[in-house]
């Protein structure tokens, strides 16, 4: 059964960084992209980045583009979001996917 399990968020000021990393398991995690998406309150759920099962092919949305970076290691099966200059906009519950596949989430509050 394929799972997965985020970490990492927290509450942060603006300006500050964050690392959030997504463990996979009961899949064969080397063969799939990835994803991290983000839901704020209120809002629906809207994607953030994509990575290929290579990590070669690497897309971002706009409200985070040079700011977030995507990675992935694919033999310790993990899925990372490194999350610099935070802004208060970026508050949202933030979860990794694959396919169907969602984990549980992980809060990220940016707030002075």
């Amino acid at each position: 059964q394929a799972q997965l399990a985020e970490s990492g968020g927290g509450l942060v000021r603006p300006g500050e960084s964050l690392e959030l990393s997504c463990q996979a398991s009961g899949f064969m995690f080397s063969l799939y992209p990835m994803n991290w998406y983000r839901q704020a309150p209120g809002k629906e759920r809207e994607w953030v980045a994509s990575i290929d099962s290579t990590g070669r092919i690497i897309k971002y949305a706009d409200s985070v583009k040079g700011r977030f970076t995507i990675s992935r290691h694919n033999l310790r099966k993990t899925l990372s979001l490194q999350m610099n200059s935070l802004k208060p906009e970026d508050t949202a519950v933030y979860y990794c996917n694959t396919r169907d596949t969602w984990g549980q989430g992980t809060q990220v509050s940016v707030s002075s």
